[in-house]
């Protein structure tokens, strides 16, 4: 049977499914959902959704969705044998079937309260900034989120203590799912973990929530070997999951780490905004779409975004699919190249507009890269807005910030294009597709452009910050003054949206007034050049192994000349984090009987949240220091 059959289950269903279950049982789920692919026999869908799976002769699982789609409740799924509803053939197929959102419920007209959460969470990590709402994830400042029309929001409520027990009974679960590893973590421990992100949702826990979900779809593609599962996102998860449930569990976090379900719109006045590019949407969730980055006057970056379920097709179609803010007789294309004057609009923290009854859009001309404000953008050096970034990563949850530069092309790298930042010692930049997809037109974008060497670009993209020097491009334009540049047509507005617009042969000058270009060669790579990989390393194999991973890795001489190289290279805390990681890791005290006198996974969490952290920070620093 595919699984792909199987309609979405909610957390809380496969959460309450796992429990029911009896200890024989449990030891038997794993392989259940494991064979649930090709001993388990579908009947075809029905019209309303309607999924029967049998098992032999006697057990057949129905699964009925409900209004949004998914599973939802646990009368919607029912067996016919004999333990129903405690048995093992309802809870295999839940464990087989893919996770629902947290919250899929639609998107509310923000117009009709101001105050309103405005979008909903729909596609729990999805990729992008321009994705669905996701659950917010941000990092909040020190003095809590502000509102992008001015004034500082109204100061949030301190944690409850049903908060503070729901984070704690997380940072638990998370705890043995890492003490377990990607390869024990298997149907019993992800239903732990999915019953206490219930129980955060419930407290209001959204953020905390919403990592749990991550980490629990990383430790499922990474036991089913799936092709998109890296060991280092779920080392990620891992830490995000654990750092938050730890901050909230302590009762000092500030409470905006709780995050929000629904995205928050305040008023926002009257707005004058002009397009800069367009970006293509496409997560790993089904959804697909567009977001368009916009500029006030003022400086101010907002955006708006159409993702909706959809997947490559909704992605490709919506760069040219009308506008919906306010009546303006707009599309999205005509957007990224124009602008809109506003009136009663409405913002989120992170800077998208909301649309409703209330608003008023009208379109206006739109102004080029080398006018105000959007020159702003390509006057400071790349470095130091990274460096700003870094310092403060991520603070309202909409990824890294656009930045612009001017560069100088000099040749393809497999299939990045190596560019030279046009500054006094500018760095050697390497520019990645921000959407490898083959039927987007990235990757056939930056090859043209490696093929001619010397040509001066402007570049607006968003810096990679998990890279050295990295810049993913989203729209490129000619370099004013420049005689070896990019022509583009006057309809273009000087800049061509790589994500939607085909540079063609045209669009290029001719190579004889190309100016000698020394042979591209990538700068140095701190990251690859520092033996940070080492700390990684043995961070990763505690993800995948578990703590007995860790502790084979710690026995014996090679440790110490393993992290040798760590101190050697200045790293000397990462190097005592990750001893101390591998040697707690190997901390079992066992009473006279050999039973364990401390089974607790409490201590190894928190040595590999150091550890990890720390290995974070460096590698932030290290980032900074390449762009330099």
């Amino acid at each position: 049977m595919s699984t792909d059959l199987l309609p979405p289950v909610a957390p809380e269903v496969l959460a309450e499914a796992v429990e029911h279950l009896t200890a024989r049982l449990r030891k038997k789920l794993d392989a259940a959902v494991d064979g649930c692919a090709t001993g388990a026999t579908p009947a075809e869908r029905a019209a309303d959704g309607t999924v029967t799976v049998r098992f032999g002769e006697d057990a057949v699982v129905t699964l009925r969705p409900g209004p949004g789609g998914s599973v939802d409740t646990a009368d919607r799924a029912v067996c016919t044998c004999l333990l129903a509803p405690r048995c093992l053939h309802r809870a295999a197929a839940l464990g087989a079937a893919p996770l629902a959102d947290a919250s899929a419920a639609p998107e509310p007209d923000p117009e009709a309260d101001p105050g309103r959460p405005a979008a909903a969470a729909a596609a729990t990590g999805a990729e992008g900034p321009g994705g669905p709402a996701a659950t917010t994830g941000s990092t909040p400042s020190a003095g809590g989120p502000e509102n992008p029309s001015g004034g500082a929001e109204e100061p949030l409520p301190a944690l409850t203590a049903a908060q503070t027990a729901a984070a704690d009974a997380l940072w638990r679960a998370g705890a043995e799912a890492l003490a377990a590893g990607a390869t024990a973590a298997g149907a019993v421990v992800q239903a732990e973990l999915l019953r206490a992100a219930h129980s955060a949702r419930v407290a209001g826990l959204p953020r905390a929530e919403a990592a749990t979900l991550r980490l629990v779809r990383g430790l499922r593609s990474a036991r089913e070997r799936s092709g998109n599962h890296r060991l280092a996102d779920l080392a990620a998860s891992f830490l995000e999951l654990l750092q938050t449930a730890a901050l909230l569990a302590s009762g000092t976090a500030d409470p905006a780490w709780t995050g929000t379900s629904r995205r928050t719109y305040r008023p926002g006045g009257h707005l004058r905004v002009y397009g800069l590019c367009r970006e293509p949407v496409l997560t790993a969730t089904g959804y697909g779409g567009v977001v368009t980055h916009l500029l006030s006057q003022d400086g101010g970056r907002h955006s708006l975004s159409d993702v909706r379920p959809g997947g490559l097709a909704r992605a490709k179609g919506a760069g040219s699919a009308s506008v919906v803010l306010g009546g303006a007789a707009l599309d999205h294309a005509g957007l990224a190249r124009g602008g809109l004057r506003i009136a009663g609009a409405t913002v989120s923290p992170d800077g998208r507009l909301g649309a409703g009854r209330g608003v008023q859009a009208h379109p206006m001309p739109g102004i080029p890269w080398t006018e105000e404000p959007a020159a702003a953008l390509f006057a400071r050096p790349a470095a130091e807005a990274v460096a700003a970034q870094l310092a403060d990563p991520d603070p309202d949850g909409a990824g890294p910030a656009l930045l612009g530069c001017d560069v100088t092309v000099l040749g393809p790298a497999g299939e990045d294009l190596l560019v030279r930042e046009d500054r006094p010692d500018g760095p050697v930049l390497r520019l990645r597709a921000a959407h490898p997809h083959p039927e987007l037109p990235h990757l056939e974008n930056l090859r043209r452009i490696a093929s001619h060497p010397g040509l001066a670009l402007r570049v607006l993209g968003r810096p990679d910050l998990d890279r050295a020097a990295t810049l993913r491009p989203l729209a490129v334009g000619p370099v004013p003054g420049a005689a070896y540049t990019l022509r583009l047509p006057d309809g273009l507005l000087g800049r061509g949206d790589l994500g939607y617009d085909r540079l063609q042969g045209d669009n290029f000058p001719p190579r004889s007034s190309a100016s000698q270009t020394p042979p591209a060669e990538p700068g140095p790579d701190p990251l690859a050049e520092s033996p940070l990989w080492r700390a990684a390393r043995l961070l990763e194999s505690g993800v995948a192994g578990g703590r007995r991973a860790v502790a084979e890795a710690g026995r014996g001489p090679e440790p110490l000349a393993a992290y040798g190289p760590l101190r050697r290279a200045g790293f000397t805390t990462a190097a005592e984090l990750a001893a101390d990681l591998a040697a707690e890791a190997d901390r079992r005290p066992r009473d006279a009987f050999g039973r364990l006198t401390d089974p607790s996974a409490d201590a190894y969490a928190w040595a590999w949240l150091a550890a990890a952290t720390h290995l974070a920070a460096a590698r932030r620093a290290l980032v900074a220091a390449s762009w330099a």
